[in-house]
This record gives structure tokens, C-alpha cells and sequence, in this order.
């Protein structure tokens, strides 16, 4: 849902996803002067509940005695910034955000005249699309403060319910939905292995659902076979699971439902089927209430279950799921690999390179060639990433020239992914680095594009291929393209932001830490010098202030 407000020169513009609330804000010139920040208070009208929203960053001359992790409201230490997130919303609520602008000084705060603005936070469950984000965020000072950074399984039930975020139980559920001899599940998987998924599966077939799960079993030290076929024993699910042999890696993430042997709905995403996949680094569930994406899928699955041949699986994808569309003209599209050359990927950078206003991309392992010539124009058209690192293995080091150039731009703006170490900076907690010790992918695992989210045609790109050589020729993957869908657009927009935010301050505090081996303790500023960079034309927060409070 958006919501947009401009009251005696505020400007209060709206964007509920379902755990996620944007916020873009701007003021007239003549409201500048003087300014500290915004105070904002939430009411929650589902809870009955009102209370200022809460930061870390204060004044210094009104700080008083501060203890690691404390919180302060916004009333008394404002939010310097243009672009704030709520990021405690809950799915299917009813809040009123009020933003209030202070003047005076940071001892005799003064409240100028407000605007409210009354948003509800999408349901996990949609029509047509529902898509679900785990938290992405074990490396956190939430985490640190609940759980004091032990491991999950140290904690039990309640750390893994909060990293998963719901994650975990709308797949069960997707699964449970095969609940008798009407129904079918048919899966695709690379990381086969939690048990509580597999249970779920095993439970289907009990019932009578025709079930079968197709997983990577490819002959290599680095893959998950051994893993994967120890979790199906144990689960004792073997008869119901295909060994994938052939290929080079089967990364696919999917079911698909089917009710009297039609297809009904789709699963996909990110999401590896392990402790780090669901509750550790950052991933999506994504499903599609459509028979005609069901049944390309299904079609797809009924080739992986014979194991063919990459050569046999690319013949078929060409001849079958022909892409890039010529015209495109779905509202979903689902594409899957391997393909004959980089025609698909070629089409992802073209779609990227369209964005009029702003584009949002996820990058696992490093930026495509392809993606960074999009991304290296200096334009006015804002560009965030977020990235797990900037490049893989023997292509790191030239990754890491290649995004330096690129972030130099105004309207380019990078994080790559990282977390505190240290427990003395301004009052923060020491984090984890990763959920488990053998986490190849720490922070950043989704794969997904957003252009143009705020538009009247947004195009979402989302599932398990990493916009990369190897996903789109030689790996098993899919993704699915979705245009015309404000309310999908909102939800990836949320997350994107949440995860983005959370990882730039790592980032930075990491790049200052190794220059002067101390971080600077930051506080806010006393007058309204902080705004100077929100209205300076080609600085990239210019460019943020704009577009996310609907200018």
C-alpha cells in the first residue's frame, strides 16, 4: 500500500510491504531552516498502541549515562535523514505514522507542524503473489540483545522463529496445502536438508499426496549430495526423491502444487533447504497462484526427474521456454536454465538498463559485466546494490576495482555486506559473522531486480539464478518475471531497503576501522548542517530524498 501526503510544505510519502514501512520525507525550503530532524510517532490501530519510534544516534549535550545497545526516542534524539524505515511492522496492520519536524535546540526541542499518514502493511498471504523474507540478519544487534549472539539451536525454538520471520512456515504450509490422494508435490532442490521441510514432505505422502522431490545428487566434493541423501534417509523419504547426477549444479528451489494432476501454484525463491539458507543469510519464498506459471514449471520438472544431460535440458528450454519474449507481454513470465548463451541474461541487464528512475538489484557474488555497464552511467537515475562481496574466487580482486570505480558515481549506491566486530563504538554490541561454521554465504543469498518499484509498472526479477555466466548456461535454475504489481514491488522494495541500510553502516564502520583502527563515535548534529547533502544536486542522497518522497 502507498500512501502520499503534503501538508504546509511536509512531505510524508508511504510504502507498506508486509514487515516493512518506507517512509520518504522532504520540506519546502521554507521549513528547512532550523530543523534537527523528525520525530515519529506509530500508532498501531490492530494493537491499540502509540509510541515514538526509537534510535540509537543522539545529542550529545542530552545523552545522559548510556549503556551498550540502549535505544532513544525519536522526540528527544530526531532522525537526521529523508528516507526512514520502520522495520518492526507486522503483516496486516493498520498504522498511522505522524512525522513531526524539530527546531530549537537539542535542549529545547520544539515541534513544528506535523503530517499523518495512514498505511496497511500487506498480508503474507496475497492474492496471486505472496512473498515472504526470512530476517537476514543474525549478524544484528537485535540479535545480540535477545539472544546474546548464542547459537540457535543453544537457544531453541524462539531464536529460530525470529531469524526465519515466517520463512520456514509458509513453505510448511505451501507443503501442507498436499493434504490428500487429489493432490501433488513435485520439488526441486538443491540443499535438501532441513529436517523440519522434510518431515512436512514425508507427512504429504502419509497422507496420500503423490510426492516427489528432485535433488541435487551431482559427483563433486563441493556439493551437497552427501547431505542431502543423509537427510533423506533420515527422514525416511528416500522413496519419494530423484537423484539429479547429470549437470553441473542443480540450483533450483521450487514446488509445485498440482489438485486432480493440474497444476495450481508455485514455490520458488532463494532458499536452500538448510539451517544457514532459512534462518542465516538473507532469503525469499515467493509464490505464485497461477496454472499457467504451475504448469511451466511442472514441465520443467518432468524434464529434471529423467536427469538429462546439459546439452539434452538446454535443447529443451530452447525449444520450450524461449526467452527473452518476443513481445513481452505477461504480467509472469518464469524462465529457466541452462540455456544456449547469454541471450537471458543479456535481457535481465536490458530490463535493468530501463529504469527511468531507480533501480534495485541483489548480487551474491560479484556484478556481471552486463550489469555493471548499466549501472556505470552517470544519469540521474538512482542505483543501489547490495552485495554478499564483489567478486568470486579468482575474479574478487578485480571485482573489487571494477565496483570501487562504479560506487564513485552520485547516483550509484553499493553496499556490500558486513558485520560489527567490535563492542566499544557508540554504545554498540559485539555481532556474529555467521549463523554456522560452515556458512559459505554469510550475510547476502537472494537473487532480485526491482525497476522502477515506486512506478506504475514496476518489474520485479526474483528467484535462484545469481545473474550470472554459470546460472544462465550451465546451471538448473529458474527465475520468474513479474510486471504490473505495486503491491509485489512494495514488499521487495521494504526488504531491499531494511537489508541494504543494515549492511551500508557495517560496511562503512569496517572501512573506517581499518584506516584509523578506531571508529569515530558519531552524534547528531546541532544544527541543520545535516540536511546540506539531501539538497545538493549530484550527491546521491539528493537523489534518495527525491524519489522516495514521490518528487
Amino acid at each position: 500500500m502507498r500512501r502520499r501526503k503534503q501538508e504546509s510544505g511536509l512531505t510524508v510519502n508511504a510504502v507498506a510491504g508486509t514487515h516493512v514501512v518506507v517512509l520518504g520525507l522532504n520540506l519546502s525550503n521554507s521549513r528547512r531552516k532550523g530543523c534537527l530532524g523528525f520525530a515519529l510517532q506509530r500508532e498501531d490501530h490492530t494493537e491499540d498502541e502509540r509510541y515514538w519510534m526509537r534510535g540509537m544516534k543522539t545529542f550529545k549535550a542530552t545523552e545522559g549515562i548510556v549503556g551498550p545497545g540502549d535505544q532513544f526516542s525519536s522526540r528527544e534524539h530526531p532522525f537526521q535523514t529523508f528516507q526512514w524505515s520502520d522495520y518492526s511492522a507486522k503483516p496486516d496492520h493498520d498504522y498511522t505514522y505522524r512525522v513531526v519536524p524539530l527546531y530549537g535546540t537539542p535542549k529545547t526541542l520544539k515541534e513544528g507542524d506535523d503530517v499523518r499518514v495512514r498505511v496497511r502493511t500487506e498480508d503474507e498471504s496475497g492474492t496471486g503473489h505472496s512473498v515472504f523474507f526470512n530476517r537476514g540478519a543474525v549478524s544484528s544487534q537485535e540479535y545480540a540483545r535477545r539472544f546474546q549472539n548464542k547459537d540457535p539451536d543453544q537457544v531453541g525454538e524462539a531464536a529460530y522463529r525470529w531469524l526465519s520471520r515466517g520463512l520456514l512456515e509458509a513453505l510448511i504450509a505451501f507443503i501442507q496445502r498436499a493434504k490428500g490422494p487429489a493432490y501433488g508435490l513435485y520439488g526441486a532442490v538443491y540443499e535438501f536438508q532441513w529436517n523440519a521441510v522434510l518431515d512436512a514432505i514425508r507427512k504429504a505422502a502419509a497422507n496420500g499426496a503423490k510426492v516427489r522431490v528432485v535433488y541435487d545428487a551431482i559427483d563433486k566434493d563441493s556439493g551437497p549430495r552427501s547431505k542431502n541423501q543423509a537427510a533423506i534417509n533420515n527422514a525416511n523419504i528416500k522413496s519419494r526423491c530423484i537423484e539429479r547426477t547429470e549437470g553441473t549444479l542443480m540450483h533450483n528451489k521450487f514446488f509445485v502444487l498440482t489438485k486432480n494432476d493440474k497444476p495450481v501454484a508455485v514455490w520458488t525463491g532463494s532458499t536452500n533447504l538448510t539451517e544457514n539458507g532459512i534462518f542465516g543469510h538473507s532469503n525469499c519464498g515467493h509464490v505464485v497462484e497461477d496454472a499457467s506459471v504451475a504448469r511451466s514449471y511442472l514441465e520443467y520438472w518432468n524434464r529434471l526427474e529423467g536427469d538429462p544431460q546439459t546439452k539434452d535440458i538446454k535443447t529443451w528450454i530452447g525449444a520450450h521456454n524461449p526467452a527473452p519474449p518476443k513481445p513481452w507481454t505477461d504480467d509472469e513470465m518464469e524462465i529457466f536454465s541452462p540455456r544456449k548463451g547469454l541471450n537471458v541474461l543479456d535481457w535481465y541487464a536490458r530490463i535493468a538498463d530501463r529504469a527511468k528512475k531507480a533501480l534495485f538489484m541483489t548480487f551474491a557474488f560479484g556484478m556481471h559485466k552486463s550489469f555493471q555497464q548499466v549501472y556505470e552511467q552517470n544519469d540521474g537515475v538512482l542505483r543501489f546494490a547490495l552485495m554478499e562481496k564483489e567478486g568470486n574466487g579468482a575474479q574478487l580482486e578485480q571485482g573489487r576495482k571494477d565496483i570501487k570505480r562504479i560506487r564513485g558515481l552520485p547516483n550509484v549506491v553499493v553496499a556490500v555486506a558486513n558485520n560489527l566486530e567490535m563492542n566499544s563504538f557508540d554504545r554498540w554490541l559485539k555481532e556474529r559473522k555467521k549463523l554456522t561454521p560452515t556458512a559459505h554465504v554469510k550475510w547476502i543469498h537472494t537473487k532480485y531486480m526491482l525497476v522502477d518499484p515506486l512506478g506504475t509498472d514496476p518489474v520485479v526479477v526474483s528467484g535462484s539464478a545469481n545473474f550470472s555466466e554459470a546460472s544462465t548456461e550451465r546451471n538448473d535454475e529458474n527465475m520468474i518475471v513479474v510486471r504490473g504489481k505495486p503491491g509485489v514491488a512494495d514488499i521487495y522494495l521494504g526488504e531491499f531497503m531494511r537489508l541494504h541500510a543494515h549492511y551500508a553502516f557495517r560496511e562503512a564502520v569496517e572501512e573506517d576501522r581499518k584506516k584509523r583502527k578506531k571508529f569515530k563515535r558519531q552524534h547528531l548534529k546541532e544544527t541543520d548542517a545535516w540536511q546540506r547533502d539531501y539538497f545538493t544536486k549530484g550527491n546521491q542522497r539528493y537523489l534518495r530524498r527525491r524519489y522516495f518522497s514521490g518528487g
